[in-house]
């Protein structure tokens, strides 16, 4: 995972044994997996460690296969940042769309080949709300059982 700026954001997964398939290109799953960790990073780094952020509803759209490590980039990262600094002004729960692009590392000089496409929905929520409402919920079952 690495920061490239404040609006840029990428994670790189190796292109490793363990990521292969049995025709040697990544695994599907290592591809679709990552890709809620790379968008959850994302995430995590925008709203600050007081929120707690939960991913609601993933979409991954493979293209073609991927042979080498793959990249993993935010499209759109401004708009994102926009939209959080709003919710998190109100102060409230709030779900966000992110997009990312997977493609896969090519040799120097040539242009990046996009393998996937990923369309995330994630819940972020502060941490002061959720842990009154556990509380609010564990009083209740405290109460049913007396």
């Amino acid at each position: 995972m690495k920061r490239l700026s404040t609006g840029r954001f990428t994670a790189i997964l190796p292109f490793k044994r363990v990521n292969r398939n049995w025709y040697n290109a990544m695994a599907g799953a290592a591809l679709l997996g990552n890709s809620e960790v790379a968008g959850g990073m994302f995430l995590f780094s925008e709203v600050g460690v007081d929120y707690i952020v939960i991913c609601k509803q993933m979409n991954y759209k493979f293209l073609r296969p991927c042979c080498g490590p793959a990249l993993y980039d935010v499209v759109h990262p401004e708009r994102v940042h926009e939209l959080v600094m709003n919710a998190k002004r109100d102060g409230g729960e709030f779900n966000i769309d992110l997009t990312l692009d997977v493609r896969q590392i090519l040799h120097k000089g040539k242009r990046d080949l996009r393998v996937g496409r990923c369309q995330m929905t994630f819940h972020c929520a502060p941490k002061t709300v959720v842990r009154s409402r556990s509380s609010r919920s564990a009083a209740k079952r405290r109460k049913l059982s007396v």
